[in-house]
């Protein structure tokens, strides 16, 4: 399938939902069997039942946001580098990353006037995406 605007996104069942909502289902049921707990014996396992669900939960969320970064750094290196292949210069300072983040869809025939165009208009990252004419499709990003 051709990518555009309308399908670009891309989501993981197994990780965007499954995943998070088992481990904030476990969080719930333990936290859950931590109030009904009263004698002293269970109380330990079904609070340590808690802080591993907790746990589980930021591993999962920091995995996405670090993974996130590293993605956004080539993207913004590559973006720079085509920029300056196509311009002899390098994007503007003034572009934010979310910016960047969204021309990398943008062909080489209108990429550098785009750019230009975001930092005077200072357009949104949506703005950007739909004025694009001639998608160019990414397919690594998750």
């Amino acid at each position: 399938m051709e990518q555009n605007f309308k399908n670009h996104i891309r989501l993981v069942p197994m990780y965007h939902g499954v995943a998070f909502l088992l481990a904030i289902s476990g969080l719930i049921g333990s936290i859950i069997n931590l109030l009904n707990h009263h004698d002293a014996g269970n109380h330990y396992s079904a609070a340590l039942l808690v802080v591993v669900f907790l746990v589980l939960i930021l591993l999962l969320w920091y995995a996405r946001v670090f993974a996130l970064k590293a993605q956004d750094r080539a993207i913004r290196a590559e973006e720079n580098f085509r920029h300056f292949i196509l311009s002899g210069k390098p994007l503007d300072k003034q572009l934010r990353l979310s910016q960047i983040i969204a021309l990398r869809f943008a062909s080489d025939e209108e990429f550098p006037a785009l750019a230009k165009k975001a930092v005077e208009e200072k357009l949104s990252q949506k703005q950007i995406k739909q004025v694009i004419q001639n998608w160019r499709a990414d397919y690594h990003r998750v």
